[in-house]
């Protein structure tokens, strides 16, 4: 009796037959790119130093190193960041995005609390950088500088160092001892620090340095030409938030009308509040849904009863009165006069209608070029002036911390380069592990932790911090919650269920498994099984 058309292997075991013959497309282990990486200005491996933490224990100070090969910043950014991330992570799309702002957090702070400390492991190259500037970006360059071997001197105008870290972040969501730790450890790579020092003559120290990294912050505050009577009291935010840093309290009054929608607009409506202000109100020419402040501050500002005047523009201000005009969006989402006016009583008005940079250091240095109040700079973040790097709020490129920070580490490796006279070779980028590539099948309920915060009446009448991090437990319950996507996690899914036995289990690092193709047939249950979406079926060259 002839056998049926499905039976096709003799009998007995499986490896007996070479069953590898009937493949038209193989299984292919492969490295995607996690989006949680990829949406990283400040170009952290995210899913590095998450795997690391989920391990607890020792596994935090190696997780706390790995953010540094990228960030010398984990506490501070675990405070100021407005996470990206988890804006990309996966799996948000399942429950909630995993909190690695709070996992961040809890290690640079652990950090600061045992001491652990990163050091220069490469040898000096005798070459000499200028660092403008001890902001985020100037102090993220001068650490991949110093580490990288090179001699780092900071040259910073203000009295201390952190700039808009320090000078525009009030202390209650960045409390200075973090600040100063985190700035602390970077000087204790060697990097020279010299305070009250205005740059004059840049092209005279381009010619004393082999590099220059410009990376001067944005500190003044954008005016409008506003109708006022001759006594009315207008300031802008970015003075208030540098007087109170300074210890310097402006006399607001009671009632105070911030003019702006940004992050610094609810900086500056908390602040006044915190120095006694009874009201604050801030008034935004645009609608709530087109306010570029992040949602957790305006949480947070409303939490504290700021008042919001929506759909409005100052029209005049006088003594104990801000004359407001109703405005309506146009089909272009543009705000168009009505005409209608209303007074709202206010003893001061805080502009916050943006920043920008004080660009007069560049006089008389050739080759730069200047263009809507920033500096332009290459693809390597170098000026037209050979030698002459720039970053963060001075160049044309969103400005947050994080940004700042990634310009910084960016610039210190293509100033390396630049000394060197290396040419880098460019990296391909590997597809993004997109949610559909996942097997979310495997992984079980588990809702995100979400960070205490200090209570109602105190926030309102101190600068204590607002946010509080997470304990140890729920931290490592966090970093457990991540899917690995695109990065085999070991999970031994493939081995257990390749029907063909066709997965060998190696365990060595970077190669946990190899497929052996004389078995393999090419069924993809492996890849559909994946949890993490680590493989891939490929056409077998024919």
């Amino acid at each position: 009796m002839d056998k049926p058309f499905a039976i096709t292997l003799d009998v007995g075991s499986s490896r007996a037959n070479l069953t590898g013959s009937w493949r038209t497309e193989r299984p292919v282990y492969t490295d995607r790119l996690p989006p949680c990486n990829n949406a990283c200005p400040a170009g952290e491996d995210i899913q590095a130093w998450l795997y690391e933490g989920e391990e607890g224990g020792a596994g935090y100070e190696r997780a706390w190193r790995q953010i540094m090969v990228a960030n010398p910043f984990p506490a501070i950014m675990g405070r100021v960041c407005y996470h990206p991330c988890e804006t990309a992570c996966n799996r948000g799309q399942l429950d909630e995005a995993v909190g690695i702002n709070s996992v961040e957090r809890f290690l640079g702070d652990e950090a600061l609390r045992q001491g652990w400390t990163v050091g220069v492991d490469l040898p000096p190259t005798g070459k000499r950088v200028l660092v403008v500037g001890a902001g985020p970006s100037g102090l993220a360059a001068a650490y991949h500088l110093a580490r990288l071997g090179h001699t780092v001197t900071i040259k910073e105008a203000a009295p201390q160092a952190g700039g808009m870290m320090r000078f525009g972040i009030p202390q209650y969501r960045l409390p200075r001892e973090i600040l100063d730790g985190e700035v602390q450890r970077i000087l204790d790579l060697g990097v020279s620090l010299e305070l009250d020092a205005n740059v004059t003559d840049l092209a005279a120290l381009a010619e004393e340095h082999d590099a220059v990294f410009l990376a001067v912050g944005a500190q003044l505050g954008k005016r409008a030409y506003l109708p006022a009577g001759s006594a009315a009291h207008i300031l802008d935010a970015v003075t208030l938030l540098h007087d109170v840093e300074s210890g310097d309290q402006p006399m607001l009054g009671r009632r105070v009308a911030v003019y702006g929608g940004g992050n610094t607009a609810l900086d500056a409506a908390r602040t006044v509040k915190r120095l006694g202000a009874e009201e604050a109100v801030v008034i935004y020419r645009r609608s709530r849904d087109r306010m570029p402040a992040h949602e957790s501050e305006f949480v947070e500002a409303r939490d504290e009863g700021i008042v919001f005047k929506w759909l409005s523009a100052v029209a005049r201000v006088d003594v104990g009165t801000v004359t407001v005009e109703r405005m309506e969006l146009d089909e272009t989402g543009f705000p168009q006069p009505t005409g209608e006016l209303q007074e709202l009583e206010a003893d001061s008005l805080v502009l916050a209608l943006g920043q920008e940079t004080d660009l007069s250091l560049l006089d008389g240095v050739s080759g730069l070029v200047i263009q809507d109040g920033v500096l332009s700079v290459d693809a390597h973040l170098m000026s037209g002036h050979p030698g002459i790097f720039a970053g963060g709020d001075m160049v044309p490129f969103e400005r947050s911390v994080t940004v700042a920070v990634g310009h910084g580490r960016r610039a210190a490796h293509h100033i390396d380069d630049w000394l060197s006279g290396a040419a880098p070779e460019p990296a391909a980028a590997p597809d993004v592990a997109t949610y559909d590539t996942l097997n979310t099948w495997y992984f079980t309920d588990a809702p995100r932790t979400h960070r205490p915060r200090l209570a109602q009446a105190r926030r309102e009448s101190s600068f204590d911090e607002v946010v509080h991090g997470l304990d140890e437990g729920t931290a490592l319950f966090e970093a457990r919650r991540c899917l690995s996507c695109g990065n085999c996690l070991q999970c031994d899914n493939c081995y257990a269920i390749c029907p063909d036995n066709a997965v060998i289990k190696l365990g060595e690092p970077g190669e946990p498994y190899l497929i052996d193709l004389d078995y393999c047939k090419g069924c993809g249950l492996c890849a559909a099984e994946c949890p993490s979406g680590a493989i891939q079926m490929r056409p077998e060259r024919t």
